[in-house]
C-alpha cells in the first residue's frame, strides 16, 4: 500500500468548542495551505486591498538577519520554505473574504506523526468554520481521511509498527490509570522490544539448522548444538507462555476488573452495591430471592474501571425454575471473577455461615473478601482468615466502612503490580498470534526430542517467527488486515 495523495480530518472531537485542529498530511500538504493561507496580521488586513508592499517572491533561505528587520519579507515566506516544527499565524481566506484567523503548525517529513509533510491548523471550534475550512481543503484536491489513516500512514512510513499502531487506539480509549499505563508503555515500544528479542534468538536458531542443511554432505560438522538449541527453544517457549497468559490481566485492566458480590440471600450483597455506587442501583428488600438475576454496574476506585456484579442469593435448592437459574449463573459469574466479595450475615450463627462457605471458596484459586455485613448490630471481630481469603466486618450504612471496602478491592487487585514497567498483552489479536507462537516453538521443541530432520525444525521455527512477525506487521502482506485495524480507529487520527 503506498499512499501518494494528501489526505485531511478533524483532530479534535466533533462538535463546537474553543479551538478546532485539522491535520493535512501528504505531499501537497505545504502546497495546497500555501494556496489558502496569508501569513501575518498586516497581510491580511492588506489582503483585499492588493497591498504590494509584501514581497511575495521570497527566497527560500531568507532569515530574520538577511531580511535585515524586514518582518513582510519573513510574514510573507511560503509554508514550504519556513523552518520546521514552527507555528504561524495568520488568516484563511476564501474567495477574497478571511474565514478565520488561524494558527498553523509545520511538521517537514520525516520528522512528523505520519512521516510525511504534515500542517496542522488550529482554529476556533465554530462547527460553520471547520465544515467551511474542510470544504476548502476537498475544493483544492485534498482527500478526507479515512478512520485510522493518519496512524496508518505513519506504519506504513516506518514510524512504528503495528502493535504500537494499535496502542496509539487503547491510549485515545484509556479512562484509567491502568489503561492508560500499558497503553503508554506499549505505543513507547515495550512489547515490540519483547518481540524483538524473541525473533532475533529464533532467525538465530534457524540459521544454525539451515547452515547444517547447506553442508549435510559433510556429516563430521555439526553446526548447531542439539541440547543448546532445546535450551533455547524452552527459554523461548516459556517467554512466549508468559506473554499469552498475561492476557488474561491485561483484558481485565483494560475492560474493567470484575468483581463478583456473592453470599446467601438477604446478607446484604444488593445493598452494598448500592452503598459502593452510591446510588440505589439495585432492588433492597427482606424478602429472599429478590435478586433473580446478575446485575451489573462500573465504578472507579482510584482510576481503575472495576465491574461490580451483584449476584443472586446462594442456597442449597429451590423449587423456582427462575431463581435457581440465577443461583447458576451466580457460580458461573464467581468462577469469571478477578474478585469475589463474599457476604454473610454477622447476626446470624457464624458455624452456620461460615464453615459450609470455606469449603466452597478453596476451589478459587483468586483473591477472596469475606465481608460480614450488619455489624452495627452485630459488633464481632473479624474471623482469622489465611492465604488468598481476607476478611473483614461492616456496616453498610457506615461510609466509612464502605471505603474500607474499597481500600481493600485495590489491595487485592495489585494493579501497581500489574501496570508497572512489565509488558502485559491487551490486544486480542496479539494473543491469538502468541498461542500460534507458542504451538509452533512446542513443535520445535518436540522435534528436537525426537531427533527430527533439520529442515522439519527449520519449518516450525520459520511459523513461529512469522506468527510472532503478524503482531508487529512486520509479516503482513494484504491492506485487507490493516484496513480491518486501523477502521476501528476514530476519523483524525
Amino acid at each position: 500500500m503506498i499512499f501518494n495523495d494528501t489526505v485531511c480530518a478533524i483532530s479534535t472531537p466533533p462538535g463546537p468548542g474553543g479551538i478546532a485542529v485539522i491535520r493535512v498530511s501528504g505531499p501537497d500538504a505545504f502546497g495546497v495551505c500555501d494556496k489558502l493561507f496569508i501569513p501575518g496580521r498586516r497581510a491580511a488586513d492588506k489582503f483585499a486591498g492588493n497591498d504590494d508592499t509584501c514581497p511575495v517572491n521570497v527566497p527560500a533561505a531568507v532569515s530574520d538577519a538577511e531580511s535585515g528587520g524586514d518582518n513582510r519579507a519573513v510574514a510573507c515566506r511560503r509554508i514550504g520554505q519556513r523552518p520546521a516544527n514552527t507555528v504561524v499565524y495568520g488568516s484563511i481566506h476564501r474567495n477574497g473574504e478571511a474565514l478565520d484567523d488561524v494558527l498553523l503548525s509545520i511538521f517537514r517529513a520525516p520528522h512528523s506523526y505520519t512521516g510525511e509533510d504534515t500542517v496542522e491548523i488550529s482554529c476556533h471550534g465554530s462547527l460553520y468554520i471547520q465544515q467551511q475550512l474542510m470544504q476548502l481543503l476537498v475544493e483544492n484536491g485534498v482527500r478526507q481521511a479515512c478512520p485510522g489513516e493518519f496512524t496508518q500512514r505513519a506504519f506504513m512510513n516506518g514510524k512504528m509498527d503495528l502493535s504500537q499502531a494499535e496502542a496509539v487506539a487503547d491510549l485515545i480509549a484509556s479512562t484509567s490509570v491502568g489503561m492508560h499505563r500499558l497503553a503508554m508503555n506499549q505505543m513507547r515500544g515495550g512489547f515490540s522490544d519483547e518481540l524483538k528479542q524473541l525473533r532475533a534468538q529464533l532467525l538465530d536458531f534457524t540459521s544454525l539448522i539451515e547452515l547444517e542443511l547447506d553442508f549435510s554432505d559433510h556429516e563430521e560438522l555439526e553446526f548447531a548444538d542439539r541440547t543448546q538449541l532445546r535450551e533455547l527453544a524452552d527459554r523461548i517457549r516459556c517467554k512466549i507462555r508468559d506473554l499469552a497468559d498475561s492476557f488474561a490481566a491485561g483484558n481485565a485492566i483494560k475492560n474493567g476488573i470484575p468483581v463478583a458480590i456473592t453470599g446467601k440471600p438477604n446478607v446484604g450483597k444488593s445493598t452494598l452495591l448500592n452503598a459502593l455506587l452510591n446510588e440505589e442501583r439495585a432492588i433492597v428488600s427482606d424478602i429472599p430471592g429478590t435478586t433473580r438475576d446478575t446485575i451489573e454496574e462500573t465504578l472507579y476506585i482510584e482510576g481503575q474501571l472495576f465491574r461490580f456484579i451483584d449476584t443472586a442469593g446462594l442456597r442449597d435448592s429451590t423449587s423456582d425454575r427462575i431463581e435457581a437459574l440465577g443461583i447458576q449463573r451466580s457460580f458461573e459469574k464467581a468462577e469469571k471473577a478477578s474478585i469475589i466479595l463474599y457476604l454473610f450475615d454477622l447476626t446470624q450463627k457464624e458455624t452456620e455461615e461460615i464453615v459450609p462457605v470455606s469449603r466452597w471458596l478453596q476451589k478459587f484459586n483468586k483473591p477472596i473478601l469475606m465481608i460480614g455485613t450488619k455489624n452495627d448490630v452485630a459488633r464481632r471481630s473479624p474471623i482469622h482468615t489465611s492465604g488468598n481469603v481476607k476478611a473483614i466486618h461492616i456496616s453498610c450504612k457506615e461510609p466509612a466502612d464502605i471505603e474500607r471496602v474499597k481500600n481493600h478491592i485495590i489491595r487485592l487487585a495489585n494493579i501497581n503490580k500489574v501496570t508497572g514497567n512489565e509488558v502485559i498483552v491487551t490486544n486480542v489479536r496479539h494473543y491469538e498470534a502468541l498461542l500460534r507462537a507458542g504451538e509452533s516453538i512446542a513443535r520445535v521443541m518436540e522435534g528436537l526430542d525426537n531427533n527430527l530432520s533439520g529442515d522439519l525444525l527449520s519449518e516450525d521455527t520459520r511459523e513461529c517467527i512469522r506468527y510472532l512477525g503478524e503482531i508487529t506487521g512486520s509479516e503482513i502482506a494484504t491492506g485487507e488486515v490493516l484496513e480491518n485495524i486501523f477502521s476501528k480507529f476514530c476519523i483524525g487520527k
